[in-house]
């Protein structure tokens, strides 16, 4: 098979999760690009549209789906609107998430439970119901969870996210026991850990931190608007088939140091 047919996913049905902005729309216009029929999926309406607006306007067919995945009740009705639009799922993008900030000691209730169910608990209950409904009967799939480098060790002095830290490093062995799992049945699951990329949940410590952050990452910048696109169609074609369980670090170096 050439290199070229190895990264082709033309056709395939993508499900991006918090698709309507940052990384999640980033990686949509990623799959988009090469030729994926896209579903995004957000909480609120207007930016759902906008994205997908944005993304129709690139040429690449979109259907938007407002859902709070907190409502695990809704994710299987979720699921049966992407298969009686598309009829299967063949890309699964976990990337929906929440943050909270708060030093340990004074951390709410309330604040827990909603980074743990967004982050964790609908990860788990939405790869459940497309990998038993569509990826296991096909034999085959890509699951890719959007963790962070922040789960892959502890926080700069001063920001207070053990909530956000706990649920990403959940989210990498979770990466890693489903891959272990599944590989039986022909289904990668991988985890991209980015490191500070502009984001609604980065802007305030890229704020705070400011030049101080940048020093400390080799490659001397933040993330781009580009940088995970590469590795997600990487991560979502047959050009990755042989790699799974694994949590990839996109962060400039900043976890190397």
């Amino acid at each position: 098979m050439s290199v070229k047919a190895l990264f082709n996913i033309e056709g395939q049905v993508a499900l991006i999760t918090g698709g309507s902005r940052g990384l999640g729309l980033q990686i949509a216009e990623a799959l988009g690009e090469m030729g994926c029929k896209l579903v995004i999926t957000a909480r609120k309406e207007g930016d759902l549209l906008e994205a997908k607006q944005h993304l129709e306007s690139l040429g690449y067919p979109v259907l938007a789906l407002i859902n709070n995945l907190s409502e695990f009740d809704k994710i299987p009705e979720l699921v049966d609107q992407v298969l009686a639009h598309y009829g299967t799922i063949d890309i699964l993008v976990n990337n929906a998430g929440a943050t909270w900030g708060a030093p340990a000691e004074e951390y709410p209730d309330e604040a827990w439970h909603k980074v743990m169910d967004l982050n964790v608990n609908a990860m788990f209950f939405l790869s459940r119901e497309v990998g038993r409904r569509c990826m296991i009967p096909a034999q085959k799939g890509k699951i890719i969870n959007v963790a962070s480098i922040a789960g892959l060790r502890g926080t700069s002095k001063g920001v207070n996210t053990i909530a956000y830290n706990t649920s990403k490093a959940a989210a990498v062995n979770f990466t890693r026991t489903l891959a272990s799992e599944w590989g039986k049945y022909n289904i990668n699951v991988n985890a991209i850990c980015p490191g500070f990329f502009p984001s609604k949940l980065a802007n305030g410590l890229i704020e705070k931190l400011g030049d101080a952050m940048v020093a400390r990452i080799p490659l001397g910048r933040i993330g781009g608007e580009e940088d995970l696109k590469g590795l997600a169609v990487l991560l979502a074609s047959e050009a990755g088939r042989h790699i799974t369980g694994q949590a990839i670090a996109v962060d400039g170096g900043s976890s190397i140091c």
